[in-house]
């Protein structure tokens, strides 16, 4: 049972709940309950199918932004190992809100990065809430040179409500980081491969967003805009949000539909959550398969490729 709900997830954790009462009861009382609790898990399988299996566009958001969901170093403890951070841009500092390194899958050495949100107040100030300033960008382009040097494919983790928008981040050129990036992405010589994870937010997430092949988890979103920015523009209510998150497109099926990504990696039923382990598993499964796919292209071959998939986002015929 997960102790923190959404408003829809209501009567789902009710009736853990119960089942969580009941089970406690039965083994201190030694009393047997099974054939109730069994009533009471069918009708709580039954509920979460109803409950998740039709999900609006705004729901799948308030799932992205679930404050227990996996983030980028819940996965690289899951599916990597030894880890090695590294830190700071070599212009102005260290961004803790976009964490890069080199790591290894099943032995295979890459290098890996992502946004990092926090579990409480104080992480989440010290992380920015996953929102990087130009250091962050910079820092990260700086890691993926490097394992363009030594030929190790680019593992990324995008997980932010957008890029920082403060003054601080504008005077060192928070703008200029991201075109940056966008630019050297396109010809980096080695594989990519991004995962939206939970929020993939405007040019926050594009900025470490260009790759051979973009997977979006079931219920993580991408977009030009959050939601609630949308309505406020559109509407100058950001009460209706969920207006917005229909219209926009922006949960992974839309984004499969419409040609803008690879892959939907499957959730466990109720989001990552409720069982990062399996989760995790789903990811790794689509890295290596992607790898396979990947590195048997020359660096040439790749970065046409790379270039031809970009150019048909947005392309369209009027016959």
């Amino acid at each position: 049972m997960n102790g923190i709900g959404l408003d829809f997830e209501k009567p789902i954790l009710e009736l853990e709940r119960k089942i969580e009462e009941l089970k406690k009861f039965t083994s201190s009382e030694n009393i047997d309950l099974s054939s109730e609790i069994k009533k009471l898990e069918d009708k709580l399988d039954k509920v979460k199918k109803e409950v998740f299996e039709g999900l609006t566009p705004w729901q799948r958001v308030q799932i992205a932004r679930h404050p227990k969901r996996p983030y980028t170093l819940d996965y690289i403890s899951l599916i990597m190992t030894d880890y090695v951070e590294i830190h700071g841009d070599r212009v102005f500092g260290d961004d803790k809100a976009l964490i890069c390194g080199f790591a290894k899958i099943d032995g295979q050495k890459v290098v890996v990065m992502g946004h990092q949100k926090g579990r409480d107040t104080k992480e989440n100030l010290m992380r920015n809430f996953g929102s990087a300033h130009p250091e962050g960008y910079r820092k990260a382009m700086r890691v993926m040179k490097m394992g363009e040097k030594f030929k190790l494919p680019v593992i990324i983790f995008i997980d932010t409500p957008g890029a920082y928008p403060g003054i601080g981040a504008e005077e060192r050129g928070q703008a200029e980081a991201i075109a940056l990036n966008l630019m050297e992405m396109a010809r980096i010589k080695v594989p990519i491969i991004c995962f939206i994870i939970g929020e993939g937010g405007s040019g926050g997430a594009l900025g470490v967003g260009v790759g051979d092949r973009i997977c979006v988890l079931e219920n993580a979103y991408y977009s030009v805009i959050s939601p609630e920015g949308c309505a406020a523009i559109l509407w100058k209510d950001r009460a209706r949000a969920p207006d917005a998150a229909k219209a926009l497109k922006l949960t992974a099926q839309d984004l499969l539909g419409l040609g803008l990504i690879d892959e939907i990696v499957h959730e466990p039923l109720g989001g990552a959550h409720r069982d990062p382990a399996m989760t995790a598993a789903a990811i790794k499964e689509a890295i290596k398969k992607y790898l396979k796919d990947l590195s048997s292209l020359a660096p040439a071959a790749l970065i046409e490729a790379r270039y031809e998939k970009y150019r048909k986002i947005g392309a369209f015929s009027t016959e």
